[in-house]
């Protein structure tokens, strides 16, 4: 991966960039990869010399990784397990997952990930949340004696903002959140994993042969639909946004004060390049041409 410097930050940030040691040991996919798009993980390897990434996209990361050697050092609990990497074989693949704290009771094990992460995610909630903490459950079923208690996510909120907490009531009242994750039954983690497996172990068999690889899903693009926003006049932020015109024109009657706005549907993660890859993907070629 080439990384630029754009902004001339400091050496030391460059440097961290530069040796990332992440890893997902001794395995053929992470838990991370799993949840996510085949196309997008196999498009990765090939053209990993070609991608770039600026030393100014990687600043969150940076602060995630620092929050998680923080909070590591911190925990010195007994029961407490930090940042334990659990392998398990399934159809011939080993699959890895890094597990930021696991709590034992002596009856069960209680799963908490740290996430550095948005507001909007808080407010709005992230599927893929469930997605890997259930698969982690998984590992610990594969690997452990004990059955889950609990799965939870503490999201650190980089945009927090006390006056927003003040006056919304949908809004984080802390810039620290303790979020409970949907925990499946074991048949299903069962069965969502091997799903998974199965997806990306057939996309390995066509990028081998050279075949074109399946496309990423709508979920895997993060697509925001086309939507309406009802705003003032001369103002930018919407009052109400629908997604239909007709429940939009309802809410403005006849306030002639109001205006509607509409607001085309769009692939967030290919448009802002989220995925690192979609300078080279050819669906997303074939959206824009």
């Amino acid at each position: 991966m080439k990384i630029t410097n754009n902004y001339d930050l400091p050496q030391s940030f460059v440097n961290f960039v530069r040796n990332d040691k992440y890893s997902k040991g001794d395995a053929n996919i992470s838990v991370t990869s799993i949840i996510d798009s085949p196309r997008i993980r196999l498009m990765r390897d090939a053209h990993r010399d070609e991608m770039t990434t600026d030393v100014s996209d990687m600043i969150w990361p940076l602060f995630g990784t620092a929050v998680h050697h923080v909070l590591e050092s911190a925990s010195t609990d007994d029961g407490v397990t930090i940042e334990e990497r659990l392998f398990h074989k399934i159809n011939k693949w080993t699959l890895s997952g890094a597990i930021d704290h696991q709590k034992e009771d002596g009856k069960s094990i209680s799963i908490t990930d740290y996430k550095v992460t948005s507001v909007w995610s808080v407010i709005h909630g992230k599927v893929e949340w469930e997605y890997q903490l259930n698969c982690y459950a998984y590992l610990i079923d594969k690997n452990k004696d004990l059955p889950i208690k609990s799965i939870q996510v503490v999201a650190i909120l980089r945009d927090w903002n006390r006056r927003d907490a003040e006056r919304r009531s949908d809004y984080p009242q802390a810039p620290v959140v303790t979020i409970d994750v949907p925990l499946w039954p074991k048949e299903d983690r069962e069965r969502y994993v091997s799903e998974r497996v199965a997806l990306h172990q057939s996309a390995q068999i066509s990028f081998d042969l050279g075949e074109e690889l399946p496309n990423c899903s709508d979920e895997d693009r993060w697509k925001r639909g086309e939507a309406w926003a009802v705003k003032k006049k001369g103002n930018k932020r919407a009052q109400r946004v629908f997604d239909n015109e007709i429940a939009a024109q309802e809410f403005i009657g006849d306030q002639t004060n109001l205006e509607i706005e509409h607001r085309e549907g769009e692939y967030v993660r290919c448009k802002g390049n989220y995925c690192g890859v979609a300078t080279f993907c050819s669906q997303y070629r074939g959206d824009i041409e």
